[in-house]
Parts: C-alpha cells; structure tokens; sequence
C-alpha cells in the first residue's frame, strides 16, 4: 500500500496497517521467550532476542539515508517488501504452538476508548510544536483523551475479560520495572529523532550521513543486548539499571551545550556511549518485571509493558519536538531584522535553532535522570531462581 501510494492518506493507512502487524507480533514473541525459559534463563533468552530487535535501528537510518541519496522514497517500502514475504513464509512452515489457547473475545468499546484516548493525548503533544500549550487545540485534546483514558482504565477494571489486564500492577517490581522501561523510551526514542534533525538542520548532513552517525550507538546496544541478559542473570537488574541510568543521563547532558560548530566525532562517540547506557536498562529490566509476575499473568504483562512502551515513547518523542519547536520560533527574530540585515538574520535564526535543539536535549536529560532516581527502588538480587 505504501510502496503504490498516490496520497498522503494512503500512506498513513499503510503505515497503521503495518503498526497492527508489529503490535501483534511483539507481545507474542515476548511472551513465548518468558514462557518457556525459567526465570534464571530469561535473562539471556530475552537478551539474544534483543541482539536481533537493537540491530535493526543500527541499519535502518543508514540504509534508508542511502536509498534517499539515490533512489526514490518508494524504495524505502519496495526494500521492506521482500523480507517480510520471507519471514511469512518461514513462519508458516517453522513455527508451532507451544502455549495453551483459548476463545478470548475483545471488549470492542475498550478499543474505540484506548484509541481515542491515547490517539487524542499523543495529537495533542504532537500539536505543541505548531501552537501553544494555552490554544484550545491543545488543551481540549488533552483533556478530552486523559478523560477517554480514565474511562478506559476504569472500564478495564471492571469487566471480566479487559484488553489490558490492569491487575499486572499489583505486582511492585512488575509496575516499576514498566514505569522504568516506559522512561527510557521516552528518552531513547525522542533523542534518536531529535539528533538526526540538528545534524541535518544545523550541520548540513545528508541524511546517510546523519544515519552512519548513529549507526555505532545502534550495533552497540545489538551487541551488549545478550551480553546484559547474562550479566542479568547473574547479578540482577538494579545495579546494572543504576548504572545504566546514570550514564544515560551523564552522557544525555553533555549533549546540552551543543553548538552549530561541534565536532561530529565527539557526537559519535557520546551517542555510542549512551546506547551503551540504554542496553544496561531495557531488557534487564523488562525481563525483572516479566520475572515478578506468575505465568498466568506473563502474556497480559507482555501486552501491558508493550502499551506502555510505545504510548510513553510517542509521547515523549512528541514533547522534544514540540519544546524543540517552541523554543526555536520564540528566539528566531522578526523580519524587520531580515529587512535590515539579512546576514546577522540568518546568524540568529541558527543560533534559534541549536537553542531549541539545547531544550530537547534537555527534557530527554531530566527523562534519563527520572529513570536513574526510579531505578534505586527496583530490589536487589537474591540469587537465580
């Protein structure tokens, strides 16, 4: 659909159609990987698979920077389309059921809830960035989907068969380990796209050169993924979050003072560094919260921790761009100074934009230094079970 479309509207159905497809498949591979290894294996099971899911992003932007340079955007679909035909047909002859099944019907009013509640947040933050927070289009919006989203949650409270098992919650280590891994999304997901942006916009880079910037971060945390789900197995997630935190937020900071002239070769290795962080987080801690929960509950935990994964990260990916956007068009200066001198003009108006690139990377640093303060309150390891 994408690859043959004709309109932005059916590019946008393409793109949820393929945003179902991954929302079926994510939490069904989780939750196979912590149903059928013990607990005091999940660790390097989860980990193996995450080398695979954090390889991904390291050649996603480089190849798709290469294709852009070249080729026309319909090659980015068209490159997609013949490994997904080969996953299909590999699964329909390899994979088997290994988990009990059952007849589960789905509560078709929580789904228009979740739908317009979340949809309704997640447009509003995404409109900052072209309004204020006080226009009405932004706060009604607001308003409207955090009322839609309390009715979602008490609904799901109250019926026999929910579309997200809220009971999960109960579970202490289960709801901070979420909590932990949604943080670190908001901040992981939004930083990836705000960098990309300020190397094209402020350096002038192409956008194959904006994806090899990123490229030794992303093969980073593809490899140290199996490496930290054995070490998790070992040692336990609150040390290895703890640290992992810490340099996210450290290294998220040095981000900060960025100006139009820094070195791109310290960009490199700060980022490089900073998945390393990432990869001390994300599946130690996922896998300690799948790890609290009994193994009824594992595949609505799995649903739960996915929801939230995404929802924050979108969320928080649509605050950076919003404060990015902000903050750079309240210090652009009018056009009476375009007038006069167009030079100095043209000078302020990038010095606007690494302001506003300074305040994103900013909230990504208090979203890191939330996680680190979360992360003392995860329990210390008491041994394998």
């Amino acid at each position: 659909m994408c690859l043959f479309a004709t309109n932005f509207g059916m590019i946008l159905a393409g793109r949820l159609i393929q945003g179902a497809g991954v929302g079926i498949t994510a939490p069904v591979y989780q939750t196979i990987m912590t149903s059928i290894f013990p607990p005091s294996k999940r660790g390097a099971a989860m980990g193996t698979a995450g080398m695979v899911i954090g390889l991904a992003p390291a050649i996603g932007p480089t190849l798709a920077g290469w294709i852009l340079m070249h080729y026309s955007w319909r090659m980015l679909f068209l490159s997609i389309l013949p490994i997904s035909l080969v996953v299909l047909i590999m699964g329909w002859f390899t994979l088997r059921k290994v988990l009990p099944t059952q007849k589960a019907p789905i509560d078709w009013l929580s789904v228009l809830l979740s739908v317009l509640g979340f949809g309704s947040m997640l447009f509003a933050f995404s409109s900052v960035g072209d309004y204020q927070w006080t226009d009405p289009i932004v706060y009604v919006t607001l308003t409207v989907g955090v009322i839609v989203v309390g009715l979602f949650i008490w609904r799901s409270l109250k019926i026999n068969n929910p579309l997200l098992q809220l009971k999960v919650f109960k579970q202490r280590e289960f709801t901070l380990s979420a909590a932990l891994v949604a943080v670190s999304f908001m901040s992981m997901n939004g930083f990836t796209l705000i960098l990309p942006l300020y190397l094209q916009t402020i350096r002038g880079e192409t956008p194959l050169a904006s994806g090899l910037t990123l490229l030794p971060g992303a093969i980073v945390i593809g490899l140290m993924n199996p490496i930290t789900g054995r070490i998790f197995d070992r040692l336990g997630a609150r040390n290895m979050s703890i640290a992992g935190m810490f340099l996210l937020t450290v290294i998220t900071g040095s981000f900060i003072p960025i100006t139009a002239t820094t070195p791109v070769i310290d960009i490199v290795c700060l980022y490089t560094v900073r998945m390393l962080g990432i990869s001390m987080v994300m599946m130690p801690v996922t896998t300690t919260g799948m790890n609290a929960l009994p193994l009824n509950l594992i595949s609505d935990g799995t649903v739960v921790n996915n929801t939230a994964r995404q929802v924050f990260a979108s969320m928080g990916t649509a605050v950076l761009v919003s404060v990015m956007s902000n903050v750079t068009m309240n210090n652009v200066p009018n056009q009476a100074v375009a007038k006069a001198t167009p030079i100095l003009f043209k000078k302020l108006a990038l010095h606007a934009n690494v302001v506003g690139f300074r305040y994103a990377f900013g909230i990504a640093t208090l979203f890191a230094f939330i996680g680190l303060v979360m992360a003392f309150f995860l329990k210390p390891h008491k041994g394998a079970a």
